[in-house]
Protein backbone atom coordinates (compact mmCIF):
# COMPACT_ATOMS: atom_id res chain seq x y z
CA UNK A 1 0.00 0.00 0.00
CA UNK A 2 1.57 3.68 -1.02
CA UNK A 3 2.13 6.32 1.68
CA UNK A 4 -0.02 8.82 1.88
CA UNK A 5 0.45 12.28 2.68
CA UNK A 6 0.46 14.05 6.19
CA UNK A 7 -1.73 16.78 7.28
CA UNK A 8 -0.68 18.86 10.25
CA UNK A 9 -3.40 20.39 12.32
CA UNK A 10 -2.42 23.09 15.46
CA UNK A 11 -5.89 22.64 17.77
CA UNK A 12 -6.80 24.62 20.66
CA UNK A 13 -5.23 22.74 24.29
CA UNK A 14 -8.91 22.20 25.36
CA UNK A 15 -10.10 20.59 22.04
CA UNK A 16 -11.80 17.30 22.61
CA UNK A 17 -13.39 16.98 19.02
CA UNK A 18 -11.26 17.50 16.41
CA UNK A 19 -8.74 14.40 16.69
CA UNK A 20 -11.71 11.94 17.18
CA UNK A 21 -13.47 13.10 14.08
CA UNK A 22 -10.32 12.66 11.93
CA UNK A 23 -10.08 8.93 13.12
CA UNK A 24 -13.39 8.63 11.93
CA UNK A 25 -12.72 10.20 8.30
CA UNK A 26 -9.06 9.22 7.96
CA UNK A 27 -9.35 5.98 9.51
CA UNK A 28 -9.62 4.37 5.82
CA UNK A 29 -7.40 6.36 4.24
CA UNK A 30 -3.59 6.45 3.33
CA UNK A 31 -3.04 9.92 4.73
CA UNK A 32 -2.84 10.99 7.71
CA UNK A 33 -3.29 13.44 10.50
CA UNK A 34 -1.36 14.52 13.45
CA UNK A 35 -1.31 17.11 15.91
CA UNK A 36 0.02 19.89 17.63
CA UNK A 37 -1.67 22.13 20.37
CA UNK A 38 -1.81 25.87 21.62
CA UNK A 39 -2.44 26.71 25.02
CA UNK A 40 -6.37 27.92 25.07
CA UNK A 41 -8.70 27.73 27.89
CA UNK A 42 -11.41 30.26 28.51
CA UNK A 43 -13.05 32.24 25.08
CA UNK A 44 -13.50 36.05 26.13
CA UNK A 45 -12.47 39.44 25.40
CA UNK A 46 -10.09 39.92 27.83
CA UNK A 47 -6.56 40.52 27.27
CA UNK A 48 -5.16 37.25 29.24
CA UNK A 49 -7.96 35.04 26.76
CA UNK A 50 -6.98 37.25 23.93
CA UNK A 51 -3.15 36.40 24.30
CA UNK A 52 -3.95 32.71 24.10
CA UNK A 53 -3.70 33.72 20.22
CA UNK A 54 -0.09 35.74 20.34
CA UNK A 55 1.74 34.87 16.80
CA UNK A 56 4.91 33.79 18.64
CA UNK A 57 3.12 31.11 20.71
CA UNK A 58 1.48 29.95 17.71
CA UNK A 59 4.32 29.78 15.70
CA UNK A 60 5.76 27.12 18.38
CA UNK A 61 3.07 25.05 18.34
CA UNK A 62 3.34 25.19 14.22
CA UNK A 63 7.01 24.46 14.28
CA UNK A 64 6.44 21.07 16.59
CA UNK A 65 4.54 19.61 12.99
CA UNK A 66 7.88 20.19 11.25
CA UNK A 67 9.39 17.81 13.22
CA UNK A 68 6.61 15.55 11.78
CA UNK A 69 7.63 16.17 8.03
CA UNK A 70 3.60 17.04 7.65
CA UNK A 71 2.95 18.13 3.83
CA UNK A 72 0.35 21.27 5.19
CA UNK A 73 -0.35 23.16 8.06
CA UNK A 74 -3.91 24.26 9.42
CA UNK A 75 -5.22 26.17 12.59
CA UNK A 76 -8.07 24.65 13.84
CA UNK A 77 -9.32 27.10 15.71
CA UNK A 78 -11.77 29.88 15.22
CA UNK A 79 -10.29 32.74 17.28
CA UNK A 80 -9.91 35.16 13.93
CA UNK A 81 -13.88 34.86 13.79
CA UNK A 82 -14.15 37.59 16.69
CA UNK A 83 -10.18 38.28 16.87
CA UNK A 84 -10.42 39.77 12.76
CA UNK A 85 -9.76 37.68 9.32
CA UNK A 86 -6.76 39.69 9.25
CA UNK A 87 -5.31 37.66 12.31
CA UNK A 88 -5.71 34.07 10.45
CA UNK A 89 -4.55 35.83 7.23
CA UNK A 90 -1.30 36.79 8.98
CA UNK A 91 -0.74 33.41 10.69
CA UNK A 92 -1.00 32.05 6.82
CA UNK A 93 1.72 34.48 5.66
CA UNK A 94 4.09 34.25 8.70
CA UNK A 95 3.87 30.69 9.33
CA UNK A 96 3.99 29.16 5.61
CA UNK A 97 7.35 31.93 5.91
CA UNK A 98 8.22 30.19 9.06
CA UNK A 99 8.15 26.81 7.94
CA UNK A 100 7.98 26.18 4.20
CA UNK A 101 5.11 24.20 4.42
CA UNK A 102 1.33 24.94 3.30
CA UNK A 103 -0.68 26.87 5.75
CA UNK A 104 -4.07 27.68 6.04
CA UNK A 105 -6.96 27.81 8.97
CA UNK A 106 -10.34 26.41 9.64
CA UNK A 107 -11.95 29.88 9.47
CA UNK A 108 -9.97 31.00 6.21
CA UNK A 109 -11.53 28.02 4.65
CA UNK A 110 -15.03 28.04 6.16
CA UNK A 111 -14.93 31.60 4.17
CA UNK A 112 -13.37 29.94 0.90
CA UNK A 113 -16.46 27.94 1.09
CA UNK A 114 -19.03 30.73 1.16
CA UNK A 115 -17.46 32.21 -1.50
CA UNK A 116 -17.86 28.99 -3.88
CA UNK A 117 -21.53 29.19 -2.52
CA UNK A 118 -21.66 32.75 -3.34
CA UNK A 119 -23.73 32.91 0.31
CA UNK A 120 -24.42 36.07 1.22
CA UNK A 121 -26.81 36.22 3.79
CA UNK A 122 -25.37 33.82 6.34
CA UNK A 123 -26.35 32.33 10.03
CA UNK A 124 -23.57 31.86 12.57
CA UNK A 125 -24.15 29.22 15.71
CA UNK A 126 -21.44 29.62 18.44
CA UNK A 127 -21.16 28.49 21.93
CA UNK A 128 -19.49 32.04 23.12
CA UNK A 129 -20.83 34.71 24.99
CA UNK A 130 -22.86 37.42 23.60
CA UNK A 131 -19.89 39.51 23.97
CA UNK A 132 -18.07 37.01 21.78
CA UNK A 133 -20.71 36.30 20.09
CA UNK A 134 -21.68 39.84 19.06
CA UNK A 135 -17.88 40.81 17.71
CA UNK A 136 -17.72 37.93 15.57
CA UNK A 137 -21.59 39.16 13.63
CA UNK A 138 -20.13 42.31 13.49
CA UNK A 139 -16.98 41.26 11.85
CA UNK A 140 -18.87 39.23 9.21
CA UNK A 141 -20.53 42.49 8.40
CA UNK A 142 -17.76 44.15 7.95
CA UNK A 143 -16.40 41.82 5.49
CA UNK A 144 -19.46 43.26 3.26
CA UNK A 145 -22.36 40.81 4.28
CA UNK A 146 -25.10 41.95 5.71
CA UNK A 147 -25.75 42.27 9.20
CA UNK A 148 -25.69 37.94 9.76
CA UNK A 149 -28.57 36.46 12.43
CA UNK A 150 -27.14 33.93 15.32
CA UNK A 151 -27.63 32.02 18.07
CA UNK A 152 -25.06 31.60 20.48
CA UNK A 153 -24.83 29.48 23.89
CA UNK A 154 -23.24 31.54 26.23
CA UNK A 155 -20.02 29.72 27.76
CA UNK A 156 -16.67 30.58 28.45
CA UNK A 157 -14.80 27.63 29.18
CA UNK A 158 -13.79 25.87 25.74
CA UNK A 159 -13.67 22.65 27.32
CA UNK A 160 -17.08 22.78 28.22
CA UNK A 161 -18.09 23.31 24.40
CA UNK A 162 -17.93 19.69 23.75
CA UNK A 163 -20.52 19.07 25.91
CA UNK A 164 -23.10 20.50 24.17
CA UNK A 165 -25.34 17.79 22.94
CA UNK A 166 -25.84 17.49 19.70
CA UNK A 167 -29.86 18.04 20.00
CA UNK A 168 -29.24 21.84 21.61
CA UNK A 169 -27.20 22.14 17.96
CA UNK A 170 -29.50 21.19 16.15
CA UNK A 171 -31.99 23.40 17.75
CA UNK A 172 -30.17 26.18 17.55
CA UNK A 173 -29.13 25.19 13.84
CA UNK A 174 -32.86 25.03 13.05
CA UNK A 175 -33.57 28.34 14.79
CA UNK A 176 -31.74 30.23 12.85
CA UNK A 177 -32.83 28.52 9.55
CA UNK A 178 -35.91 30.13 10.03
CA UNK A 179 -34.44 33.59 8.80
CA UNK A 180 -33.80 31.88 5.49
CA UNK A 181 -29.66 32.00 5.31
CA UNK A 182 -27.57 31.07 1.85
CA UNK A 183 -25.65 29.10 4.40
CA UNK A 184 -25.16 28.49 8.00
CA UNK A 185 -21.94 28.28 10.41
CA UNK A 186 -21.44 26.31 13.31
CA UNK A 187 -18.76 28.97 14.33
CA UNK A 188 -15.79 26.48 17.26
CA UNK A 189 -14.40 23.51 16.90
CA UNK A 190 -14.78 22.06 19.79
CA UNK A 191 -18.54 21.85 19.03
CA UNK A 192 -19.72 17.86 18.22
CA UNK A 193 -21.20 19.84 15.16
CA UNK A 194 -19.97 17.77 12.32
CA UNK A 195 -23.33 15.00 11.88
CA UNK A 196 -25.39 17.04 12.97
CA UNK A 197 -23.80 19.89 9.94
CA UNK A 198 -24.20 17.11 7.36
CA UNK A 199 -27.59 15.59 8.52
CA UNK A 200 -29.42 19.22 8.83
CA UNK A 201 -27.47 20.18 5.11
CA UNK A 202 -29.66 17.42 3.45
CA UNK A 203 -32.50 17.95 6.05
CA UNK A 204 -32.70 21.86 4.89
CA UNK A 205 -31.39 21.96 1.61
CA UNK A 206 -28.67 24.78 2.49
CA UNK A 207 -25.27 24.71 3.28
CA UNK A 208 -24.47 23.96 7.22
CA UNK A 209 -20.74 24.30 7.51
CA UNK A 210 -19.49 22.87 10.54
CA UNK A 211 -15.91 24.42 11.86
CA UNK A 212 -14.29 21.04 12.63
CA UNK A 213 -15.00 19.42 9.41
CA UNK A 214 -13.96 22.37 7.54
CA UNK A 215 -10.70 22.05 8.98
CA UNK A 216 -10.10 18.47 7.73
CA UNK A 217 -11.07 19.44 4.54
CA UNK A 218 -8.69 22.31 4.64
CA UNK A 219 -5.72 20.06 5.37
CA UNK A 220 -7.07 17.72 2.22
CA UNK A 221 -7.07 20.29 -0.44
CA UNK A 222 -4.02 21.87 1.01
CA UNK A 223 -2.40 18.49 0.70
CA UNK A 224 -3.73 17.45 -3.34
CA UNK A 225 -4.65 21.54 -4.38
CA UNK A 226 -7.41 19.98 -5.83
CA UNK A 227 -10.20 22.97 -5.38
CA UNK A 228 -8.79 26.69 -6.38
CA UNK A 229 -7.62 29.65 -3.59
CA UNK A 230 -11.31 31.32 -3.50
CA UNK A 231 -10.79 33.48 -0.33
CA UNK A 232 -12.93 35.82 1.79
CA UNK A 233 -10.61 38.99 3.07
CA UNK A 234 -11.01 42.01 5.31
CA UNK A 235 -10.10 43.80 1.90
CA UNK A 236 -13.02 42.46 0.07
CA UNK A 237 -15.85 44.51 -0.44
CA UNK A 238 -19.13 42.50 -2.02
CA UNK A 239 -21.83 44.16 -4.03
CA UNK A 240 -25.04 43.67 -1.90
Amino acid sequence: MPSGKRIGIVIPSSNVVIEPLAVQRFGKSNDTVHFSRLGVVAIELNAKSLAQFEMGEQLSAAQKLCDAQVDAIVWGGTSSSWLGIEHDEEYRRFIQQETGISTTTCVLEMNRKLASLSARRISIVTPYTDAVHNRILDNYEELGFPRPTGQNFGGTVSNDFASISSNILKDMVLSVAKNSPDAIMIMCTNLRGAAVAEDLSKQLGLPVIDSAAATLQAGSRLIYQKSPKIQITAEDNFEL
